[in-house]
Order: C-alpha cells, then structure tokens, then sequence
C-alpha cells in the first residue's frame, strides 16, 4: 500500500514545493476552462435558440471556443516549458540517485493528473458558478429577454472537459519524451548553462526596421475599408515579424551602446542590470515581444469591440430614418413603373399597418440618385469604372434634404448644388455621361446626410443636394443614357407609429406586409412586382440584429482579452522569477565584496523598469499606427465616428495603461523577495 501511495505523495510534495511554479499553471487551467466552458455552453443553451438575432452570438461565441483553444494550448506549452526547465536540477537528481526514467516519468504523470484535474474541475467549477451571471451581462449587452432556467450544460461540460484533458495530455507526453531523452548530468547543470554575450545582428535590426516599417505603412497609408481588411493580417504578421527582430537586435545595439557610455554604464544600479540583461538578451527579447504583441492585442481587440458598440445605436439612428423604411430602386422614365406612384405605396402600406391594430404618426418620402463613378480631373465620369478613383455619388434635392436633415437647404438656383460633407474642393463639378454633361456650380457646403454618411460603400461617399425634381431628373436621365443598368433611382418611403415599436409590434408590421394577407404576399390585390426592386426594413429588427452582432463582438473581445492578458501577466510573471533565481547567486556574491540592501534594490528597480516598461511602449506605438486601419475595418460595418473611436482607444489604452502597472508592482515584489 506504501508502495502504491508513493509516486502519487511524490508528485503531490513535488507540487507543494514548487507551488511558486505550479500555481500560475494550475490558474491558467483553471481560468482558460473556466472562459471556455461559458462560451460553450452560451453556444449550446437550447434556451436562447429561440432568440431573433441569437445566430450572431452563437456564431461569435464559436469563433472564440476556437482561438481560445489553439491559444490557451499555445500558453499551456509555453508554461510546461518554463516548468521543465526550472526542474532540471530536481529531475536530473532524483535520476542520479538510482530512480530509473521510467519511474520519473510516473511521478510526472501523477503530476499532470493532479494538476490538470485540479484545474479542470475548478475551472467548470467557476464555469458554472458564472455561467448564469455571464449570460445575463450579456443579455442586457444585446438587449434581449434573458430566458428563464439558465442551467448546466452537459454538452459544455463534456467538451471543455475533453479540449483540456488533452491539452494536458500533450504537454506530458512532451514531458515524457524529454526525461526519455536526457542525460542525468546535463540535467543537473542544465540551470547553469549561460549564454555568450550576443552579436549585433545587422542583417536581423534590417529585417525588422522593413518588416516593421511596411507593416506600419499599409496601416496608415490604406483608405479603402474592403482593402483594410483583406490588408490587414499581412500588416499584422509583418508588425510581428518586425517586433521580434527589433526586440532581438535593436535591443541588444541598445545595450551595448549604453555599455559604452561610461558615466552611465559604471553606476551600481546601471552595471548589473544592463551586463546581466545583455548576456541573457536572445530569451529575453522573445518574451518581452510576446508581451508587446499580446498587448498591443488585447487593446485593439477591446477598443475595436467597444467603440462599434457604443456606435451601434449611432449607426442605425442613421441608417434607419423612420420606424418603417421602404426602399423601391425603379426606372421613374419607364412608363410601368412610373404608374406605380409614390402615394400609392405609401397609403397602401399604411392600410396594412392600420390593419394590424398600430397608430400611424406621420410618414414621408424621399428621392436621390445613387451612382459609383470615376474621378475625373473637374467632376466625375458615369461609367462602369475598371481603373482610377471611385467615388460614389448620392444626389438629392434640397426638400428632400430637408426632410432627412429637419434643416432646410439653402436657396438653390439652376445649374447650382450644395455640397454635404466635403469630399471635394472643387468650386464647380461636372459630371460626365457618355455623350454630355452637366456642370454645378457648389454653391453651399452643408453638414452631411447621416443617411449617406453612415452607409456602407466599398467607395469613399460624395452627396450633392440640387435645386429641384426637374433638376434630379435631368441627372438621372444623364446616367441612365450611360449604364447599362437603368435602376440607379432609389425612392424611400418613411413611416413613424405613434408609439414605440418593440418585438412585438415589429412581428405585426412584418404581418402587414409579408403575412398571409399582406401588401407583399404573393397573392396580395395589388401588384408590385413591376420594379426593379421593393424592400421594407423596420429600425426595431434593425436595433436587435445591430446590437446582436456588436454586443457578441464586445463579449468576444473581452473574454479574448482577457485570456490574452492573462497569458501576458504568466510570461511577465515567469520571466521576473526565472530571471529572478538566474540573479540571486550574482546579488550574494555582490553584496558579499559590498553592494548595500539599498543598492541591491535600486540596481534592481532600474533593470525591471528598463525591461518591464519597453514592451507597453512599443505597444502603444502599434497602437497609434494600426488606429487608422482600425478606423477603416469599423467603417465596414457602418461607424465612421472617428472621435468615438479614438476615445475608446485612449481610454483602453489608459486602463491597460494601470493593470500593467499593478503587474508591475507585483512582480517587480517577487523579484526582489527571490534575490534578496
């Protein structure tokens, strides 16, 4: 029985013993799974199924299941290393002392089971504990009926349990093949291998100023937003590759010149930082550029996330101007659907509304043309463009201006328009058919539509407001004689109810016109199919699939960055104590020809605060290159609200600014406690 208990109490003493290691492990397991499990069971919650807009969020929480997986493996391996490597003397000892690989190879086994059990069931422990607490954060993130009987879920549960078993089985399987292939007396001195003092890698400090370099000038130098993001991951590997050579050689360039400098170097604070750093720089640079990387990732992926929600309301106060929009794209000159008036679709809709037992406030109409055109040196070419700049154009008229704005344009005669927004420094602008053109001369220069402004273009947008109909018109026949495509003629009919919509009365209006009976069933009285195309979207269904789709970005940007800043404060936990443990014989032998406690620990302030502090400051230099394109991917989904944008940034930024010092703090402590 002695026997049978022994590699189990060997392996628990062992724990114990280097709990300073094993505890930051055993809190990954345990928080990773814990993140995992909520996600997962947010994906499989037969509860919400039945939530409008619930696809988003399952969607999103998927996405996360899977980068938090290959991440959290990536973190569990990095860890598992630094463990191995702090227990070579141990291992190499207990080899040396007659216990065979095969029996070490128990005690680890033990180990992991100990370890990975215990995270495991903590983690679906907190899991539980905060599932329901989770779900109703981000229930009233997305706005929605938060479903009564938010219980465990055993799907969840099984596979979060099956992901990190083995995950902890492939790190002992690691372990396992190296005590296999090891040799007792290398173990034994493996804690005491230094490292030469680096070269200075020209050829690398090159790569990284190019590679970094590129990377920074497609971020700030990209202005089309579908391109922002098919450029986006290629500025992200080239910005990582940058980082990591500059951290490997620039850092060690900067090292050497500061050994250089005499009045600075030969200080006792300077001496033993900068000499101890220098011959240890190639492992350290890696882990002070996965810091800078992680950090710069966790404050884009929560500045990003919240400044598309917090716009989200912004954005569909936009885009959509009534309670019930209908957008009709016709041929107003061809005589079928000429005959279909305006009026006709707006009673009739209202009818059907009416018909559902809702009040009607008030309702309204608009007009503009919508074209993509090519810059042309004085205006813009109606054609089907293949080269050059694109510009989409939106032109309406002043009362329709009016009627979106509630601001009344100015006085516009013939041959006049104003311009909404700038886009354009031209004092006259010409737009060109195939065979003839129309000059305007801008005449004013107003705020811009929220409607056009808002609205997702692959083309930067440009609006002009004309005199009149007649003047519309003449524009529009211009560009019809030019597209093949005639349908360039967009007409909105806007309704208001008297109260305000939810759910429920946005069910009913769908009714009105897609029900059985409604104005668009297939067999509805009247006809009309005779357009190009008819569309009703109601700012209610609008309001729940934008926040859906924002809030479950936030949710996933914040469990993500949170997973990221966990992995950031582990590498910055492990680097303080192995390096910790590296210098504590060099500060014994220090203070054994002199060195006083108080120069101990100034020397040791100086070299944490050169190291601790470069990787956020690179970090925010990433941060202020890739803001552009940050802008752009958000324009994607409609905010181009730079200010909003840019207040969240500064303010994430500043908090991440703050949990980084507090990290500091603490580890610096631990440092100072190890070698003093």
């Amino acid at each position: 029985m002695r026997k049978k208990s022994f590699y189990p109490m060997m392996a628990l003493q062992n724990i114990v013993k280097n709990r300073r290691f094993f505890v930051p492990y055993l809190l990954t397991i345990t928080g990773t799974s814990a993140a995992f499990y909520i996600m997962c069971a947010l994906c499989t919650d037969p509860g919400a199924r039945e939530l409008e807009g619930y696809q988003y969020v399952q969607s999103m929480m998927m996405i996360g299941m899977m980068v938090a997986t290959l991440f959290t493996a990536g973190i569990l391996f990095y860890t598992n290393g630094f463990l191995m490597k702090q227990r070579k003397k141990e291992l190499g000892l207990y080899n040396i002392l007659g216990m065979g690989k095969a029996h070490i190879g128990l005690i680890l086994c033990f180990e992991s089971l100990i370890i990975g059990l215990g995270g495991l069931l903590s983690g679906l422990f907190l899991g539980l504990l905060f599932h329901r607490l989770v779900t109703l954060l981000l229930y009233r993130m997305l706005r929605f009926a938060v479903p009564f009987g938010v219980t465990a879920s055993l799907p969840a549960f099984c596979l979060t349990a099956a992901v990190f078993a083995l995950m902890v089985f492939a790190t002992l399987l690691v372990n396992l093949f190296r005590v296999q292939v090891s040799n007792p007396m290398e173990l034994l001195r493996g804690g005491n291998v230094g490292e030469r003092e680096p070269k200075t890698r020209w050829l690398l400090t090159a790569m990284g100023v190019v590679t970094l370099g590129a990377g920074y000038y497609i971020a700030i130098t990209v202005e089309d937003p579908a391109l922002a993001l098919a450029l986006y991951f290629i500025a992200v590997i080239l910005v990582i590759i940058g980082t990591f050579c500059l951290f490997t050689a620039v850092s060690i360039f900067v090292l050497k010149a500061l050994r250089k400098n005499k009045s600075f170097y030969y200080q006792t604070r300077h001496f033993i930082g900068i000499s101890g750093m220098l011959y240890r720089m190639k492992r350290n640079a890696v882990g002070l550029a996965n810091i800078c990387i992680l950090s710069t990732m966790v404050m884009v992926m929560v500045s990003g996330t919240l400044s598309l929600y917090l716009g989200t309301g912004e954005i569909i106060e936009a885009q959509m101007a009534a309670d019930v929009n209908i957008e009709v794209r016709c041929d107003p000159l061809d005589p079928e659907q000429g005959a279909l008036t305006s009026d006709l679709i707006i009673a009739e809709s209202i009818k059907a509304i009416e018909a559902q037992g809702l009040a009607v406030d008030r309702s309204r109409d608009i007009s503009y043309v919508y074209a993509v055109t090519e810059s042309k040196g004085d205006g813009f070419l109606f054609s089907h463009p293949d080269r050059g700049e694109r510009r989409t154009l939106y032109i309406l008229t002043a009362a329709d201006y009016g009627v979106l704005t509630g601001n009344p344009a100015p006085a516009l005669g013939r041959g006049e328009a104003a311009l909404c927004g700038g886009g354009t420094d031209l004092e006259t602008v010409v737009l060109h058919g195939s065979g003839s053109a129309i000059p305007l001369r801008i005449a004013a220069r107003l705020e811009s539509v929220p409607l056009f402004r808002k609205t997702v273009d692959k083309y930067v947008p440009l609006c002009f407001v004309v005199s009149d109909e007649e003047a519309l018109m003449d524009i529009y026949a211009l560009q019809r004689d030019t597209y093949a495509n005639p349908y360039n003629l967009r007409w909105f009919g806007l309704i208001d109810l008297s109260e305000s919509t939810g759910d429920a009365e946005a069910s009913l209006i769908e009714d009105a016109f897609w029900g059985p009976e409604g104005l668009l069933a297939p067999d509805a009285p009247r006809d009309f199919s005779g357009y190009e195309s008819l569309s009703v979207s109601l700012k209610a269904r609008a309001e729940r699939d934008g926040y859906a789709l924002a809030g479950g970005f936030l949710f996933l940007g914040i469990v993500l960055g949170v997973i990221f800043l966990m992995a950031t404060v582990l590498i910055i936990y492990y680097k303080q104590i192995s390096e910790g443990y590296e210098d504590r014989e060099r500060f014994e032998i220090m203070q054994k020809v002199g060195l006083t406690k108080a120069e101990v620990k100034a020397s040791i302030r100086s070299q944490v605060l050169m190291v601790f502090f470069l990787p956020i400051a690179v970090a925010a230099v990433h941060i202020l290159f890739d803001f552009n394109m940050v802008v752009k991917l958000l324009q994607l989904f409609s905010l181009r609200n730079v200010p909003l944008t840019a207040i969240c940034t500064l303010d994430t930024v500043l908090v991440f600014f703050i949990v980084y010092g507090i990290v500091y703090l603490l580890t610096a402590r631990t440092y100072y406690k190890i070698v003093s």
